[in-house]
């Protein structure tokens, strides 16, 4: 469809591709779910043996007693109209899973943001600093910080970051979204609309204290993303920055006498991007899986805490909706990639 180099119907096609992929997410999330060991239902009464009637009346309800195949296409139809269900675990019993997610999904949404912020600011400068200066010193010390920091585990450093500069130095706060009473757009008439976002809540509530006091919170579990994350794109710029830097257009203008930072940034640099912004952004759909263990290690209700929660109570229902809900996160951010890639290098839509 997209052999004419048509950017919509490159769109098209991805969109098309999409559904599939989505699908198949689903239908692995279901089988997964009902092979795992323990059963969901005993979860209603948290472990307790209830008299059997009672466990075949909760079968029925949930739908349980039905064969796999017909659990399936009523899986698939719920998901399709937006009907996650209900918590059936001891923690959210009774509640919307859906009004779940979507209340704390916002603040994992901040922390993804800003991780990727911190990433992108650390990790891109590095990368072309290294590919830049090849086997330079400069070259090893950020290949040895890519490599160190890469592998250090998310929990770790947010602990360290919390003793240093939340209790040593007591700069900034070492867990939570909100100090105070009232948090931004507490009041609906302060605000046109609320977006759970402390930060984004507090700019249209018009109140930079809030802003500030948002922000700061937000540094350190942000500064824990990104800096593992950081390792893996200053490697990857690097890489990307070789390749160009060696190029026959790069030579080329080598030989016409244009400056080597001219060279480094407006043309090696410019090239090496179009592969990067693709990993970045695939990269970004993963922070959501990083941030369970950020939200964690930081105390913050996100759906990363919603998630493992679940798993503790074995809620299914929550469990599903949850993992549900991040496959199809990320399958689209993997469609915007994909679009934003072709937008900028007509080459792909070929």
């Amino acid at each position: 469809m997209a052999r004419d180099g048509s950017l919509l119907a490159y769109v098209l096609t991805r969109i098309l591709l999409a559904v599939p992929m989505l699908l198949i997410l689903l239908t692995a999330v279901f089988i997964i779910l009902r092979i795992l060991p323990g059963d969901p239902v005993l979860a209603l009464w948290g472990g307790r043996t209830p008299p059997q009637s009672a466990i075949d009346s909760a079968r029925q309800q949930l739908g349980l007693d039905q064969p796999v195949i017909v659990q399936y296409f009523t899986y698939l139809r719920n998901i399709f109209t937006g009907n996650f269900g209900l918590s059936i675990g001891e923690l959210y019993r009774g509640q919307s899973v859906w009004n779940q997610i979507a209340i704390r999904f916002p603040a994992t949404v901040e922390i993804a943001i800003g991780g990727m912020t911190v990433a992108t600011l650390v990790g891109i400068p590095l990368g072309v600093l290294a590919g830049s200066n090849r086997d330079k010193p400069v070259d090893l010390a950020v290949r040895l910080f890519g490599t160190i920091i890469w592998v250090i585990p998310i929990f770790w450093l947010g602990l360290v970051l919390q003793l240093v500069f939340g209790v040593w130095l007591q700069w900034l706060p070492a867990n939570g979204r909100w100090s105070g009473a009232d948090a931004p757009c507490a009041v609906p008439s302060s605000c046109p609309f609320r977006t759970g976002m402390y930060t984004v809540d507090s700019l249209l509530e018009g109140n930079l204290g809030h802003f500030v006091n948002a922000v700061a919170h937000l540094v350190l579990p942000s500064a824990t993303l990104g800096l593992v994350l950081s390792g893996f794109f200053a490697k990857t710029v690097r890489a990307n920055m070789l390749r160009t830097i060696s190029a026959d257009f790069t030579e080329a203008a080598r030989a016409r006498g244009i400056p080597r930072r001219a060279i480094v940034y407006r043309h090696a640099f410019k090239n090496a991007l179009v592969p990067v912004v693709t990993v970045l952004g695939l990269q970004f759909a993963i922070l959501f899986a990083g941030a369970v263990l950020t939200e964690k290690t930081f105390s913050i209700e996100g759906i990363g805490i919603l998630l493992l929660n679940s798993v503790t109570s074995k809620d299914m229902t929550m469990i599903q909706g949850v993992v549900v809900f991040y496959a199809t996160v990320i399958v689209v951010i993997s469609l915007v990639i994909d679009v934003l890639g072709a937008m900028i290098d007509p080459r792909i839509r070929l």
